[in-house]
């Protein structure tokens, strides 16, 4: 079996950053191109569709070049929102935990800029001919109730869902912001020691073409020897072996908080790589 793979880069996290300007200044824009998104698809499709479910069959005759001119602009914005959307992914760092939070940030932005567009639209809407009936007299169902009130609808599910990424994005920032502090103190407080592996397990996950590990490590502290489980991930040529040695940052305070880099000098690591490889075939 080949697998799981992971989107994202193993994310090194001495080096990792909250989310910096660039996702906000990203944001904006984006923001904006999928307003007009929402207004152009709203009045350009939506409107053309919703008098034609409910009563008007020719909305998209002759006289449909605004429609048609509406079509293009909608076209033409989804693209360069989607593109700056991608971008986002982005922004908020070239790593796991900085991918989930472009994520949601992207995810933000689309559906809080829909919500402004598709709300702003609301008063352009076309009318149909007839309120409660379709032409000449056949009453309309609770399915054409529900699409009459659409442009009303499209805003407010948007806006829920913007709300609803607000909370999620806000509780990603959080996490991520103590997952940078936790790690930075590591990083200048801890101690670094070498370890030695003493159990090795593939989790059968890939992060961008490296194996991840739990690994069992055990290393010398000022109270005796201490054995940890954690997870790396390394290149293939560096995977762990038991017996295997690495390098351990741990807290001396906290030993079982604690990071596991690879020995570059360790001649025994990468030495198991059938046990991780997928198969050929």
């Amino acid at each position: 079996m080949f697998g799981t793979f992971e989107f994202g880069l193993p994310e090194d996290s001495r080096r990792a950053r909250r989310p910096g300007l660039r996702l906000w200044l990203l944001g904006v824009p984006t923001t904006l191109a999928w307003a007009v998104v929402g207004w152009s698809g709203a009045l350009g499709l939506l409107d053309g569709f919703r008098l034609m479910s409910l009563n008007r069959v020719d909305a998209w005759g002759a006289d449909a070049g605004p429609a048609v001119s509406l079509v293009l602009l909608f076209s033409i914005s989804i693209t360069v929102a989607s593109s700056l959307g991608f971008a986002m992914l982005w922004g908020g760092g070239v790593s796991l935990r900085g991918v989930g939070v472009g994520f949601r940030a992207s995810s933000l932005a689309a559906s809080l800029g829909i919500a402004l567009g598709a709300g702003a639209a609301i008063p352009s809407w076309t009318p149909p001919e007839a309120v409660g009936k379709r032409l000449p007299s056949e009453p309309w169902t609770e399915v054409d109730w529900v699409v009459y009130y659409e442009p009303y609808l499209v805003p407010a599910v948007a806006g829920v869902t913007a709300l609803v990424m607000i909370m999620v994005l806000g509780r990603a920032f959080v996490t991520k912001a103590e997952a940078d502090d936790r790690a930075e103190a590591l990083a200048r407080t801890g101690r670094q020691v070498m370890g030695t592996v003493v159990g090795v397990e593939f989790t059968n996950v890939w992060v961008m073409g490296n194996p991840r590990f739990t690994v069992q490590v055990r290393f010398p502290t000022d109270a005796g020897e201490r054995t940890v489980t954690a997870t790396m991930i390394t290149s293939p040529l560096q995977a762990p072996a038991r017996g295997s040695t690495v390098k351990v940052t741990y807290d001396p305070r906290d030993p079982d908080s604690v990071r596991i880099d690879p020995d570059p000098a360790d001649r025994a690591a990468g030495g198991n790589l059938g046990a991780f490889l997928p198969p050929l075939f």
